[in-house]
């Protein structure tokens, strides 16, 4: 996958590919840790604190292990230079690497923190020792991957079958940050995500902007009326 290491512009299929593999990554509501078993896992999770600007993972490169963010946000992107595009956002709670171990395979995207970050890491081995040590938390483990993936799932088919002012509604809402009602990806990834042309995209938000709905910002959205946002997701 050349294109996702930045040779040249990630193309549509491969854009959105990777938005939507982002998606199953683990959101703080679904994490596969609660705050006891910090304690039980002492001995496999390295606390770290990163730089601005230091990588985690690199796209298309074997996953050296898990990452569990514990303050501040890492950014999840495909490409580099500045054709480097933005598919998520990791925030405090949010996993990722689980799934890349678990099914042999490297990630679509690099992973890199956004201001200072705090982490736990469980490396490779630790983790498969993690799982074949303790049964109780490798069960809840693997209930949170199906729980997040059957999530990314649900969102796709929420899609399907909806008028472009009701999928652009729907991914909004699923996409804002629940701190700030800020959608922090830009209109490229979104328009991908749904497969249709930006410019078509544009002109609907462009229209939720023009109705209050919205506020457009540079590679931002940000929510201003959630129950007109909501009646434009479930119209009929």
């Amino acid at each position: 996958m050349p294109e996702l290491l930045g040779l040249r512009a990630p193309d549509p299929m491969a854009l959105r590919a990777a938005a939507w593999m982002a998606r199953c990554v683990g959101r703080g509501d679904s994490a596969p840790l609660h705050p006891d078993d910090l304690t039980a896992l002492s001995r496999y999770v390295q606390p770290q604190t990163l730089k601005a600007g230091t990588v985690l993972f690199h796209a298309c490169t074997a996953s050296a292990g898990v990452w569990i963010i514990r303050n501040g946000t890492a950014e999840l992107t495909v490409g580099t230079g500045p054709r480097r595009v933005a598919v998520a956002l990791l925030h405090p709670g949010d996993v990722d690497g689980d799934i890349q171990l678990l099914l042999d395979m490297p990630p679509p995207y690099t992973a890199r923190a956004v201001g200072d970050l705090d982490t736990y890491f469980i490396p490779a081995a630790a983790f498969d020792a993690l799982l074949g040590a303790h049964p109780a938390i490798a069960r809840r483990w693997l209930t949170s991957v199906a729980a997040r993936t059957t999530s990314s799932q649900t969102r796709i088919m929420d899609l399907l079958g909806a008028t472009l002012t009701q999928q652009t509604a729907r991914l909004l809402l699923t996409e804002a940050d629940p701190a700030t009602s800020t959608v922090r990806l830009p209109q490229r990834v979104l328009a991908a995500m749904l497969g249709v042309q930006r410019s078509s995209l544009n002109k609907v938000l462009r229209d939720l902007e023009r109705e209050g709905t919205l506020e457009l910002g540079y590679r931002t959205i940000r929510l201003l009326d959630h129950k007109t946002l909501d009646r434009h997701a479930s119209r009929a």
